[in-house]
């Protein structure tokens, strides 16, 4: 009977992260809907192979490499095995869900981080120089920071974050701060768009080609949300454990809810407005905010949390266009920005298990490496083969210099 019990907790478990994953797999498709609605017509082909190519490129590197870095393991063939068995049979101690699973869960969430990358460098970057750099993101760059953070290894062997009161339940800052980390190096090294800045240095507006899409994409990367936050309870198989996926579904829902409603509300204040696209980054800064923490807060504790993040993300966007940061999707300010501000936020509702002082610390970390080792692999490729696109690429669209095809071929000439 104790057999069976078990047998029925772990394919329940299973099941609930297999589900969890393909949630989260899905927003792949709201980050390339977002961006594609963010960006200029002439652009959107390229950024659509961008999205498509980088989670393919996410899925093969983690699994070649990436995961044992991460997680341990000698070699490729170790960690084959290591990922294919039942978990069941032989272990002194089996898993109470299928290692492959596990794997799977946390390959699409590498490729939520490169997707950070590709809305901040849009327009104007390289696609062959953004999909090597990729190659070395997924495969190195994000998973010794999460060596150190999920995976419980000292950083360079000097300090454990864990044991200096750092915690991120799903990944304010393992994920989306590491993302923006290397997407504002990404920006910096590549300069903003032509046209961005009158000669006095004030930005000008680009709209986007399609904010219906942009909308649907927001929908799609909230909906998948719940995978991201819900799956990280890891088990849904006990009461409590059911409980607990039940408490971050609300909360996570709650907090997008909270940050889309303050972010429209600042913007109406500042422009006399409602800014639509204010208001998309307002709802997913308020899932940023919230994803650091999502299983202790209140129902009113993660609204309010989504709405700092709302309210941060405006001025944060209006900050980093004065500075000279292009970021044509706001991805620095939604992840990374907001991703500070959810890791900063879990002592108030987690104390046990966190402080304000390792939560700095692990973010420093986290940006300091990320940002650091991203420069070099930018640079790196800067010198083989260039980042940027020539000025007349830029201008007639990177659509037919780097794809050869245009999204929309009706409506151009």
């Amino acid at each position: 009977m104790e057999n069976q019990i078990f047998q029925l907790s772990y394919a329940l478990d299973t099941f609930y992260f297999l589900v969890c994953g393909a949630l989260v797999m899905w927003m792949a498709a709201g980050f390339a809907m977002l961006e594609a609605g963010l960006v200029r017509s002439k652009n959107t082909t390229e950024i659509l192979t961008k999205n498509v190519a980088l989670y393919a490129i996410s899925c093969t590197m983690y699994m070649v490499v990436g995961y044992s870095i991460m997680y341990g393991g000698d070699d490729f063939v170790t960690f084959l095995s290591g990922i294919t068995g039942d978990g069941v049979t032989g272990a002194e101690e089996p898993a109470t869900y299928a290692p492959s699973a596990d794997f799977f869960f946390q390959v699409v969430f590498v490729a939520t981080a490169m997707s950070i990358v590709s809305g901040a460098v849009a327009e104007r970057m390289k696609l062959w120089a953004f999909l090597a750099f990729a190659v070395v993101m997924t495969a190195f760059i994000y998973p010794m920071q999460g060596s150190w953070t999920w995976g419980g290894e000292k950083v360079f062997g000097l300090y454990s974050l864990g044991d200096n009161g750092f915690s991120d339940f799903a990944g304010s800052g393992i994920v989306h701060m590491a993302g923006a980390a290397a997407a504002l190096s990404g920006v910096l090294f590549l300069g903003p768009r032509a046209g961005k800045y009158a000669a006095d240095g004030s930005p000008r507006a680009i709209p986007g080609a399609n904010l219906p899409l942009a909308t649907l994409g927001t929908f799609i990367l909230w909906m998948g949300w719940f995978g991201f936050n819900g799956g990280s309870v890891l088990a849904t198989a006990t009461v409590e454990s059911a409980n607990s996926v039940a408490i971050v579904f609300m909360n996570t829902n709650a907090a997008a809810a909270g940050g889309l409603i303050a972010a429209l509300l600042v913007a109406r204040i500042l422009f006399g407005k409602a800014d639509l696209t204010m208001a998309l980054n307002g709802a997913l800064a308020g899932l940023v905010a919230i994803t650091a923490e999502p299983s202790t807060p209140t129902p009113a504790l993660a609204t309010l949390f989504g709405a700092l993040g709302g309210t941060l993300v405006v001025f944060a966007i209006l900050t980093l266009d004065k500075l000279k940061i292009d970021d044509p999707v706001g991805a620095i300010s939604v992840h990374g920005v907001v991703g500070l501000l959810g890791l900063i936020l879990v002592p108030i509702t987690n104390g046990d298990n966190s402080s304000f002082s390792g939560q700095l610390l692990g973010a420093a970390t986290i940006f300091i490496w990320v940002f650091a080792a991203s420069s070099i692999v930018w640079i790196a490729i800067k010198a083989i083969i260039g980042l940027r696109v020539s000025e007349d690429e830029e201008f007639e669209g990177v659509d037919m210099a780097e794809c050869g095809m245009e999204a929309y071929p009706e409506f151009t000439k």
